[in-house]
Formats: structure tokens, C-alpha cells, sequence
């Protein structure tokens, strides 16, 4: 992670502008005379604007920022108002679950008001907010709010510069809404559990295990997604812990220091969390040992509750994602290696058709979603691939599916590259070369039947082939070869089968 790169710097211009928005929340609060809880509850407000908000362009951005109040500020009501209401604030609770992931299946602006309005709930517990706080913690949040879009948008606009690195187009709606559906259902039920079994443990720190349950959900898919993800989640924690008993409880709660601790943790979260889960973890449960700090309530007794809710949450996940309505790790590497097999094709259809004299024919975007997808393919496969995982032929398999995948980019890019060359010629056989890789394609991405058989092995040049021949006998020895890893007996769970 040390030495991962950062192109343009761009994670350490995000990180270095969360805490710069952050910190004008918090000032502006504070020089409002708002009472601490709302000076807090306003630099949360913040921190999510500026980091759950991830729409493809500036203005989506921009849009969903100003809709962040409309589900957060009647969520942030109805928490502070039910909070002496035990059994209707646990359930209005897990209403705000359930329609907040149910919400992700609009795109990433339904995932980050899901996001805004669980926190506003989450948020109340966590600093026991009552209703006589009410106006001032819409104050606080709306000037957070403000705050944090004059630094994205107006002070520090790195989007309209560096244009936020594109996605892939999400699973087909229907996939897409069975999915939700279901994470909804799962996420409702592992709360409620996780819900209960907190309230054992705690009567006032509950919240911590439902919300390692729903974070665990974010950003997860299939199951496999989901268990990778919760135990990263209890390492980070785990290790949030170990350093908060040194930094945290030593302060005990000066407010210089620990101001200046919390602004590292922000940039922590921002500037890992593209890369580690559970260095992120770290530096959020760090920074929420500090406010603990601020609030005169930290001990090493309540990290060590704050650990075992993470294990209540992070238990409750696992158990849903495994016995509620599974989505498949399969299912899932199916769909994106599929979709990533057939923008091969249409990259080096797009590439014959240049070479035999169409100028309209561009290769080029193909290349581009093949990168986008294989970026997807890979955190798709990562449950399978994780140091942690005790299939070994599986892991296995998904290792060398990767590597065949990248060896096929590399071959499409060169093709490519030479159908953008004028002077290229075409070559009579690269057109059967194209279909066979049509062929291969279409053999991969189908049920095997009677009348799929095994991939042939590619023809071979008579004689030596010009360079645009080459890379299509390239891909042709790759789909073949990815032929035993993707078209595996039953049980093997990598891809369809």
C-alpha cells in the first residue's frame, strides 16, 4: 500500500482537501457557538459529503450534494425525537437499513443518500443527541454541507481537472435490482440480529455493531465480497484498538492535539481507502477513539466493547450473506468475466474492420471498458484470490483466469495500436482469424452444449504474419487457453459451468 501508485497525486489532493473541508465545517461551527455534539455531528456531515458522493461528473456531484439534506435531515428528526423510545427507535432503525441499501440501486447517488441517512441516524446515537439539540444540528450539518461544497466545487476543484476515473456501466437492471433486493433483506436482518446482541452487550454503545453490519454491506456484492470485506473490517479495528490505547487514551481529550490526530485520521481514510479496507478501518477507529476522547467518555474498557461489537456486527454479516438469499461469488465472476470476454471481441472486431479501410471503425473505446472491466473482474475475484482463502484449486484458477485476461488486453492494445497506424495493411488472413476469435468468444460466454466442444487450438501462420495478424493469434491462444480454467466441472464455483 506504501508503494502503490497515485497518478496525478490524486489520492493525496483527496485527502489533503477532506481535511481542509472538514476543518471549515468544524471552525465555522465553533465560531457559531454550536455546542460540541453539533460542531461533531456537522464534521461527520462533511466527511460523508465529501467522501460517499461519487457520481461521474461534476455536476451529478454536485446535484446529489444538495440533495443530502432531504434524506438526512428527516432521519436526523426522527432519531433525536425517538431516542428515549427503545423498540420504535430500533425499529425506525432498521427502516433506515433497509431503504438505504434498497436505495443502491439507483447508482451512486441512491448508495450515497442510503449512506447520509444511515449516518444521521447512527450519528444521533453516537453522541446521544436529544430533540432540545435539534436546530442547532441542522445548523451545524447544513453549514457542514455548504462547507464542504465550496471546497469541492469552488476552492479546490480537482474533479474539473483530473475528471473522476470512469466505471464500468453496472450489472443489467434487472440483475442489478435482484441484487439490491436482496443485500437489503440480508442487511435488515444481520441490523436486527447484530441490534439485539449489541443491547446485551451495551445498553448505550449498541449502535457499534449494526453499524459494522451496514458498512460491511457497503460496496459488496456477492457473499464472498461480503465475508473478505468483514474481516478486514475486524483487522482494521483490531488494529485502530491497539493504537488508540496508546495515542487516544493518553490525551484524554485535549482539544489541540486531538484536533490535529483527527485531521490525520481524515487524510488516513481518504488517502487508503481506494486501496486497504483495513488500513482505513485504522485511522476511522482512531479518529472515533479521539471523539470519544473530546466527548470525556474514553477508556480502554470501551475500546475493548467497541471491538466486540465489531465482531457482533461482523459475525451477524457473515451469517445473513451465507443463509438469507445468497448472491454468489459465482454468480458474480460470471457476469463480469463474461463481459469482459466480449469487449475483447468487439475490440478486435472494431480493429479488423479499421484495417480493411473503415474509418469510423475505433477500437479505442473498446479498449478503455476492457480496462474498466477487468479492473472489476479483479475485486470480483478478490475473495477467491485472498491469502485467507482455503479453496486452493479455486484460487488457482482465478489466478491464472486474471493473468490470461491481462495478457489478452495486452494483446488487444497492440492491435490496437496498429490498426491506428495509417499505413498499416490488411492482411486476407486476419478476417478468419477474427472470426475464430469470435467463435472462441462466443464458445466462452455459452453453456457448453453437444455442439460447443473444447477450444480448438489456433491455426498457425504458414509463414511469418505482419503485426496485427499476430496479436489476433495472440488472443486466439489465450481464449483457448482460458477455456479449462472457465469451463470447469460442477462445484468448482469459479464461472458457469
Amino acid at each position: 500500500m506504501f508503494v502503490a501508485p497515485d497518478p496525478g497525486l490524486l489520492r493525496l489532493r483527496t485527502g489533503l482537501r477532506a481535511v481542509l473541508g472538514i476543518a471549515l465545517a468544524v471552525t465555522v461551527a465553533e465560531l457559531a457557538g454550536f455546542s460540541l455534539t453539533a460542531s461533531i455531528t456537522g464534521g461527520l456531515a462533511a466527511l460523508l459529503a465529501l467522501f460517499t458522493v461519487t457520481d461521474a461528473t461534476v455536476r451529478g456531484q454536485a446535484v446529489t450534494t444538495l440533495l443530502l439534506p432531504l434524506a438526512g435531515f428527516p432521519v436526523l428528526a426522527l432519531a433525536t425525537l425517538l431516542h428515549d423510545h427503545t423498540l420504535l427507535r430500533d425499529a425506525a432503525f432498521l427502516l433506515v437499513v433497509l431503504g438505504g441499501v434498497y436505495a443502491r440501486r439507483w447508482g451512486p447517488r441512491g448508495h450515497a443518500l442510503g449512506i447520509f441517512a444511515f449516518m444521521n441516524f447512527f450519528s444521533t446515537q453516537f453522541l446521544h443527541a436529544v430533540p432540545a439539540q435539534l436546530p442547532e444540528l441542522y445548523a451545524a450539518v447544513g453549514i457542514a454541507l455548504a462547507a464542504a461544497g465550496a471546497v469541492r466545487f469552488v476552492l479546490w476543484p480537482i474533479e474539473r481537472r483530473t475528471p473522476p476515473p470512469a466505471a464500468p456501466a453496472p450489472l443489467p437492471g434487472t440483475g442489478l435490482a435482484r441484487i439490491t433486493t436482496r443485500q437489503a433483506v440480508q442487511a435488515t436482518a444481520a441490523c436486527a440480529v447484530a441490534l439485539g446482541i449489541g443491547q446485551v452487550l451495551s445498553e448505550d454503545r449498541w449502535y457499534w455493531a449494526v453499524g459494522t453490519t451496514w458498512w460491511i454491506f457497503v460496496n459488496t456484492v456477492s457473499r464472498g465480497d461480503t465475508l473478505v470485506r468483514g474481516f478486514r473490517r475486524f483487522l482494521g479495528t483490531l488494529l485502530g484498538i491497539a493504537v488508540g490505547m496508546v495515542v487516544a487514551i493518553p490525551l484524554h481529550g485535549a482539544p489541540l492535539p486531538t484536533a490535529l490526530l483527527v485531521a490525520v485520521c481524515v487524510f488516513g481514510i481518504f488517502y487508503t481507502a481506494p486501496l486497504s479496507y483495513s488500513w482505513m478501518m485504522l485511522a476511522v477507529t482512531v479518529m472515533a477513539g479521539l471523539l470519544y476522547g473530546l466527548l470525556g467518555v474514553l477508556d480502554p474498557a470501551l475500546l475493548v466493547l467497541r471491538l466486540e461489537e465489531t465482531v457482533v456486527g461482523a459475525v451477524c454479516a457473515a451469517l445473513a450473506v451465507l443463509l438469507i438469499l445468497p448472491v454468489t461469488t459465482h454468480a458474480i465472476n460470471d457476469a463480469w468475466i463474461q463481459r469482459a470476454l466480449r469487449a475483447v471481441h468487439a475490440a478486435t472486431a472494431a480493429s479488423e474492420r479499421r484495417l480493411s479501410g473503415d474509418e469510423a471503425a475505433d477500437p479505442r473505446p473498446h479498449v478503455t471498458e476492457l480496462d474498466l472491466l477487468l479492473g472489476r473482474v479483479r475485486l470480483s475475484l478478490a475473495p477467491l484470490v485472498h491469502p485467507l482463502s482455503p479453496f486452493r484449486e479455486r484460487k488457482a484458477r482465478a489466478r491464472r483466469v486474471l493473468g490470461l485476461l491481462d495478457e489478452c488486453a495486452a494483446e488487444v492494445r497492440g492491435l490496437a495500436a496498429v490498426a491506428a497506424d495509417p499505413d498499416a495493411s490488411h492482411d486476407a488472413r486476419l478476417a478468419a482469424a477474427c472470426w475464430r476469435v469470435e467463435s472462441a468468444v462466443e464458445r466462452l460466454t455459452s453453456p457448453r452444449t453437444p455442439e460447443h466442444a473444447p477450444a480448438a487450438e489456433p491455426e498457425t501462420a504458414p509463414h511469418p504474419a505482419p503485426a496485427a495478424l499476430g496479436h489476433v493469434s495472440g488472443l486466439e491462444r489465450l481464449l483457448a487457453a482460458l477455456d479449462e480454467p472457465l469451463r470447469t466441472p460442477p462445484g468448482s464455483l469459479l464461472v458457469r459451468s
